[in-house]
């Protein structure tokens, strides 16, 4: 019961968070950018089944690679593509947490 409630803390409050405390004057714009992140989860639609309750996507999951998590930090560290970068990021360190909670 725990498990969703912070795994979708992170996904939902996390950028609100981040949008507060570093982007005050344009809060709003950045927090539905970086909620934009979750539109990753489309490459869950490729997986068969879409949905199973214990499966870790870090890695299984195409736009959840190994591969792709270092551009989405590099994303970070320009300004024109910050928001985006740190909703991606922010979506992978819920889904990470999310792996490392289904192995306890």
């Amino acid at each position: 019961m725990v498990q969703p409630i912070i795994h979708y803390g992170i996904h939902f409050l996390l950028p609100l968070i981040v949008a507060l405390l570093y982007f005050k004057s344009k809060w709003k714009k950045a927090y539905l950018i970086m909620i934009l992140g979750l539109l990753i989860d489309f490459d869950h639609l490729l997986a068969n089944p879409i949905f199973e309750a214990n499966r870790c996507s870090i890695d299984f999951h195409p736009l959840h690679s190994y591969y792709l998590i270092p551009l989405y930090l590099f994303l970070v560290f320009s300004k024109r593509t910050r928001w985006i970068g740190l909703g991606l990021c922010i979506h992978i360190l819920a889904d990470a947490i999310d792996c490392w909670m289904m192995s306890w």
